[in-house]
């Protein structure tokens, strides 16, 4: 089962653009934790098992972001090396 905070910052992502903020400020208003605690939280969550059952398409954007940027990242290093 998931923690209070953790059901708010996946509810929280799963609509963050509905927010009339810009997204950190919105974070701060109305989760009242930081940013960075907030992406912490985040990538906590990404490797949940239970978070996937239970909000499953925040958990497979954010798995495929993630994946995205590793990816891209590779090919940064990997050209700046030949």
């Amino acid at each position: 089962m998931l923690a209070q905070r953790d059901i708010k910052v996946l509810e929280f992502e799963s609509a963050w653009w509905h927010y009339p903020e810009p997204k950190d400020r919105a974070i701060r208003e109305y989760l009242g934790m930081s940013a960075t605690r907030y992406y912490q939280a985040l990538r906590r969550l990404i490797d949940d098992e239970t978070a996937a059952c239970e909000y499953p398409l925040v958990i497979r954007r954010l798995r495929r972001m993630r994946t995205e940027r590793r990816e891209a990242l590779a090919r940064r290093l990997d050209s700046t090396v030949g």
